[in-house]
């Protein structure tokens, strides 16, 4: 073990093991936190079968601490804006731990309503992240157009998070998956069925919704259905913010990527399967088109489900698993796990090697639900 290394990490009586750190699931959080620990010279095994065909495979990669800020989530809040400003650093360490480009983009986001009442929404929204001391700036339509002259005439107005930014998933996981080989990390291409499959001395659950059957925790499949648009003649689409609005009642979100894709989402479905369906692919097209024209023209290239881990409070659960020091759960990120991946993975991290919990950790921890969870 690395000197320092916590106490209870060296009492689990587990035998003479190799490995040190066993991570379960394969998504960005479980491949940050094992890159992480590798660095810090602990031997990690990740194990999963399906490396990256989880949540992260549908998510738009929004970094929006900002515009995802909602009523009564102070602390989530709080984290979700202290893990966008490690994001830069974190980007230009991992591209250049990996030698690939995340696609991270800092133009901003765009937070618009369609019809009067839309507006009236989004304002009542942007008043209490402006009471917060967020930075989203309102801007008269003129203004707006200004930004995007793509968006459409009826918009009736705006505001601008200038600090909302984006980064490509699915390149995310391409780039902390080869960062930790580099790093030695081990793979093992199994699923988890239980806790005591894995032969490690601390076991980190990060494997999204499958952290509910593994822990007990109250995780639960948060549906989501996605679309994915290219813009024509292989060019860049014609807005370059990511635009996040309301449409006669709809939200959705347009992510622009210098590939010339368009990431339009995303339903919320408190459903398990992963099927897409006639009326979400609908519902998102609708509320793009009235959004922004020009997007009839552009080409439907995928439409695809996926399902965010979601939990009673709709924050994630971080921490040590009640009644098993040898347990760190780190899952429940529900819509925000590509956010707050470095965050996760530092203070997952620092828990795992020096013992001691971060007080950033305490609102997140696992034993504030009040069912003690079932391992198995």
């Amino acid at each position: 073990m690395l000197s320092g290394a916590p106490s209870y990490t060296g009492s689990v009586n587990k035998g003479p093991l190799l490995t040190e750190v066993g991570v379960v699931g394969a998504g960005p959080v479980g491949l940050a936190v094992a890159w992480r620990c590798a660095r810090r010279g602990l031997r990690v095994v990740v194990y999963d079968d399906r490396p990256g065909s989880g949540a992260s495979a549908v998510a738009a990669g929004m970094l929006a601490p900002v515009a995802e800020a909602y009523f009564g989530e102070h602390e989530l809040t709080a984290l979700l804006v202290e893990s966008a400003a490690r994001w830069p650093g974190f980007a230009a360490e991992l591209a250049e731990a990996s030698g690939v480009d995340l696609g991270h983009r800092t133009e901003g986001t765009l937070v618009v309503g369609l019809t009067a009442d839309d507006l009236t929404e989004a304002r009542r929204l942007w008043a209490y992240q402006q009471g917060l001391g967020l930075p989203i700036t309102p801007l008269r339509p003129s203004a707006l157009r200004d930004r995007e002259p793509a968006l459409a005439p009826r918009v009736r107005g705006g505001a601008v998070a200038a600090g909302d930014h984006q980064v490509d998933p699915r390149r995310l996981v391409a780039a902390l998956r080869i960062a930790a080989e580099r790093a030695g990390v081990v793979f093992r291409p199994a699923r988890v069925g239980a806790l005591s499959e894995v032969d490690a001395r601390i076991t980190v659950v990060a494997a999204g919704c499958g952290a509910a059957a593994l822990t007990g925790l109250p995780v639960r499949p948060v549906k989501g259905q996605v679309l994915r648009l290219r813009a024509p003649g292989g060019g860049p689409p014609g807005f370059r913010h990511v635009i996040r609005g309301y449409a006669d009642g709809e939200s959705v979100y347009l992510v622009p990527r210098d590939s010339g894709e368009v990431v339009v989402g995303a339903t919320v479905e408190e459903r398990a399967d992963t099927e897409v369906t006639a009326g979400g692919v609908l519902r998102l097209l609708r509320a793009a088109v009235e959004l922004v024209p020009e997007l009839t023209e552009y080409e439907l290239v995928e439409a695809v489900a996926g399902l965010r881990p979601g939990t009673p409070d709709n924050a994630p659960i971080l921490g040590t698993l009640p009644g098993r020091p040898d347990v760190v759960v780190a899952t429940g990120h529900h819509r925000h796990g590509i956010v707050l991946t470095p965050v996760t993975a530092d203070l997952v991290t620092e828990l795992i090697v020096t013992g001691e919990p971060d007080p950033a950790l305490a609102p997140f921890t696992p034993d504030r639900f009040p069912k003690e969870p079932r391992w198995n």
